[in-house]
This record gives C-alpha cells, sequence and structure tokens, in this order.
C-alpha cells in the first residue's frame, strides 16, 4: 500500500460470517495483502446477530424456560466458535491474528470495532444478493463501505463455472 513504510504495522479487519464468501475474502486477502514475515495485525471479527426477543408466552400458551434461553446462547457461541476456528486454520503461517467475536447488528457493529480498534483496511466478502435480495436484506459490505473511515475492500467470490467447460 503506498504510504505505508516497511516498519509500519498494519491492522487489517477481516469480517467472517457462515457463508463461503467470507471465508474466500480472508483467503484471497491472505495471498494478496498480507505476507508472512508481515508485522501486520490480521483480525477476525464475528458478529453474532442480535438475539431474538420472544414475549414469556409462545404461541401455544407456554412459558420459555430459562433453559431454551440459555440453549439458543450456547448454540449461537458454538456457531462463532466454529466460524472462527475455521478461519484461524486458513491463517496458520500468519503470526499477529486476533479473534473478536461481539453481539447486535453486523453493520453497526463493524463500523464500530472498525474505529475502536484503529483498523488500517476493512476486507469483506460480498454475498452477492440480486437488486431485489439486496433491497429487502440490504447489503452488510455496501453499508460500511458508505459508513468507515478507512478504506474498504469488497471481494468478490467468482461464479463457479457449472458447465464444468474450459473458460
Amino acid at each position: 500500500m503506498a504510504g505505508v513504510s516497511e516498519n509500519e504495522r498494519r491492522r487489517i479487519m477481516v469480517a467472517i460470517d457462515e457463508g463461503e464468501e467470507s471465508l474466500y475474502a480472508l483467503s484471497w486477502c491472505l495471498k494478496n495483502l498480507l505476507f508472512q514475515d508481515s508485522k501486520d495485525s490480521l483480525i477476525l471479527l464475528y458478529v453474532k446477530p442480535p438475539r431474538a426477543v420472544y414475549s414469556a408466552f409462545d404461541g401455544t400458551g407456554y412459558l420459555f424456560s430459562s433453559d431454551i434461553t440459555a440453549t439458543m446462547e450456547r448454540y449461537s457461541q458454538q456457531v462463532a466458535d466454529s466460524v472462527l476456528e475455521k478461519a484461524k486454520r486458513l491463517c496458520n503461517n500468519i503470526e499477529n491474528v486476533e479473534t473478536k467475536v461481539e453481539n447486535g447488528d453486523p453493520r453497526d457493529v463493524i463500523c464500530q470495532m472498525v474505529q475502536r480498534l484503529g483498523v488500517d483496511i476493512l476486507v469483506m466478502g460480498s454475498h452477492g444478493y440480486g437488486v431485489i435480495k439486496r433491497a429487502f436484506l440490504g447489503s452488510v459490505s455496501n453499508y460500511c463501505a458508505q459508513n468507515v473511515k478507512c478504506p474498504v475492500l469488497i471481494v468478490k467470490k467468482p461464479k463457479s463455472n457449472a458447465g464444468g467447460g474450459d473458460i
């Protein structure tokens, strides 16, 4: 990157989720932005979606127990741990890797963490939603690109060639 001296450490954040797209973005980042002997720091961020708010009673009138709520929270943490473990395996030859797990709306949390941690570049995968899906679901990467104060690299996973023909 222009303007970064050899001795300067960059803080590179990769937003990770359950999708293949974020792992592809991490792989791309490892091949193109980070190097084995680099002093750069890599931050893997996983954002657990906000817990659904349930009333004390379910649809049939039965009371939700604290056991059910605790089980849902444990499952959410297991998903986060599994995703980050898979991501860390890709980073096996990188020295400075931090992992962070946060709760909330991914759009807001990613932007807040970039600011709080002083990130130099944010790397994200693109789910490649079409216009209609993006209108309803929103685009986390687009939101972050518009709202963070550092460069954002959105890595689009190439579409697989279903026909199996040569490219």
